[in-house]
């Protein structure tokens, strides 16, 4: 499945920051533009497979799951 999101990239001193405006809490930091961009693939990547396997534990017999399409 692929998505689509928005990079926020700022440069700092020491390299760049940057994060997720959809996503709150995928942040990262690196040294070059690239491995900003690459970091933050990584923590979208973690962070939707964390939350994914967190809600998988809540599953409950009353619980209905079913796949939505948003578009924005």
């Amino acid at each position: 499945m692929e998505y689509t999101f928005t990079a926020i990239i700022k440069k700092v001193k020491e390299g760049y920051i940057g994060y997720i405006a959809e996503l709150p809490g995928a942040n990262t930091q690196g040294k070059t533009l690239v491995e900003t961009r690459e970091n933050l693939k990584e923590a979208v990547s973690l962070m939707l497979q964390a939350n994914k396997e967190i809600n998988d534990k809540k599953d409950t017999d009353r619980t209905i799951r079913e796949e939505i399409k948003v578009v924005v």
